[in-house]
């Protein structure tokens, strides 16, 4: 289980002439950034002439980027496998009931609220970015390929399931916080949004394709065994970044209050304050509804694996929508006009999920609805939320208030899946549904008075 943005997942641009951050905002970092760095395959790729910049096509032919984008790929698909697998591990191999399901989403996301900020830290003090994310990739092949091992043995226990959700979203933080500066090393400033839309875009193409694979090997192999394709992508993954050699901002100087600083720049850019606060919002409650869907729908609304896996990855087809059209998108009405949209696009049709009921049939294209409308709102979020942190953040900082921001919003998850675990014990699944949808449907109020609604900002305007 990986890191990611909002459900599912489980990731994260502006447009005027007046620049609406504060004064010590626009003092805490430079209002242009360098168009690229001079390396042979591996520089940000300028456009080719007579190719309009935001094409987010003419990036593929940059060797560099696209043996980046490949990592993401395959790793992106192992990830679809193991967020249906384990789950199914826990509830049709170990019996698990909803507290213990909840406890197992805690396990997974606890890293990034215990481990974010200081990641960040000790990755903007690493001269070479690249090969933390190489190394994470092996460790959680390692991990991963333990449970069908222990499967295999007889001996896997739901605390073996706790220990490798807890050590492989350690490694996830890591990797994550590492992540943003290699984007940024490889892609220029006037193609962040087209950048972000093909990162997206391989997480849309997954998610369509992930979980009809996933249902499949699951009904061939049993869910343990499925989890092995996962560890291969991880192998894939490391094996396409170690064929990069980008050229990283040099590590920044050690300094004690360099903690401080990434939560004051934070707290003093009202365009990243406000992304925050709603993608957390979106994040515990959409988080809550995760949590529970696979307990859902396998106990109450009686879908099997492969039917499962089918619904998933013909929801996930929005995703793909929404990747594709983000770009042209952000450039009619703006990347905060397009965050908003995200955030009421992604929870609105998570309503039907409690809603299900019926015929098969019906369940079926009620979740299959869900997923579509709400995988659609995920891409608009994501695209929009890391063109804002790559565009509006220095080189010199961006690892840890990237892990700030990621402690604070993916560090939300693991509350939702204990509430969620517990709420639902007591009240039931449908309720409890029902409660943490209608929470996410609050998360645009956080948008509504801040910089973003407003048309341009000039530091992403220029990168748009």
């Amino acid at each position: 289980m990986r890191a990611g943005t909002t459900h599912t997942v489980h990731a994260w641009d502006f447009l005027p002439h007046v620049s609406p951050l504060t004064a010590d905002h626009r003092k805490a970092r430079p209002m242009t950034l360098p168009a690229s760095d001079d390396a042979p395959a591996s520089t940000p790729a300028t456009p080719p002439p007579g190719q309009a910049p935001h094409k987010p096509v003419g990036l593929l032919r940059d060797p560099g980027f696209r043996r980046y984008w490949g990592a993401q790929t395959v790793s992106r698909l192992g990830d679809q496998i193991s967020g249906l697998a384990i789950p199914l591990v826990a509830v049709t191999v170990i019996h698990a009931d909803t507290a213990q399901m909840g406890y197992l989403g805690a396990a997974a996301w606890l890293p990034h609220l215990l481990l974010g900020v200081y990641a960040g830290l000790w990755a903007d003090r690493r001269r070479h970015r690249r090969r933390v994310m190489i190394a994470a990739d092996l460790g959680r092949f390692a991990l991963l390929v333990t449970i069908p091992v222990a499967h295999a043995l007889g001996s896997l226990t739901l605390g073996h399931l706790y220990v490798v959700a807890f050590a492989s979203g350690t490694l996830s933080v890591f990797f994550e916080v590492c992540n943003p500066p290699v984007f940024k090393a490889l892609v220029p400033p006037s193609r962040y949004v087209a950048g972000n839309s093909l990162v997206s875009g391989n997480r849309a193409m997954a998610k369509v394709v992930g979980p009809s694979i996933a249902g499949f090997l699951v009904q061939l192999f049993s869910a343990p065994f499925a989890l092995l394709a996962d560890a291969v992508s991880y192998l894939g993954s490391a094996l396409f970044l170690s064929r990069i050699a980008p050229v990283e901002a040099p590590p920044s100087p050690r300094e004690r209050a360099q903690l401080r600083t990434a939560g004051r720049f934070i707290a003093r850019s009202r365009p990243i304050r406000a992304a925050l606060a709603a993608t957390a919002s979106v994040n515990f409650f959409s988080f809550a509804v995760t949590t529970l869907f696979v307990l859902y729908a396998t106990e109450v609304l009686h879908l099997g694996p492969n039917l499962l896996g089918t619904v998933l990855g013909a929801g996930a087809v929005g995703a793909v929508v929404g990747a594709v059209c983000a770009t042209p998108l952000t450039r009619r009405i703006g990347v905060g006009r397009v965050f908003l949209l995200g955030c009421v696009m992604m929870p609105a049709p998570l309503l039907l999920i409690p809603a299900a009921g019926g015929s098969t049939a019906l369940v079926v294209a009620m979740l299959v609805a869900a997923e579509f409308g709400s995988a659609l709102g995920v891409m608009w979020i994501d695209v929009t939320a890391a063109t804002l942190l790559t565009g509006l953040v220095p080189d010199d900082m961006r690892s840890r208030v990237f892990g700030a921001y990621q402690a604070v919003n993916l560090g939300t998850r693991p509350l939702a899946a204990l509430v969620a675990g517990t709420v639902a014990g007591s009240l039931g699944m449908r309720t409890t549904l029902w409660i943490a949808v209608a929470g996410a449907l609050t998360s645009f109020l956080w948008v509504l008075p801040s910089p973003l609604m407003r048309r341009q900002l000039p530091e992403v305007a220029q990168k748009v």
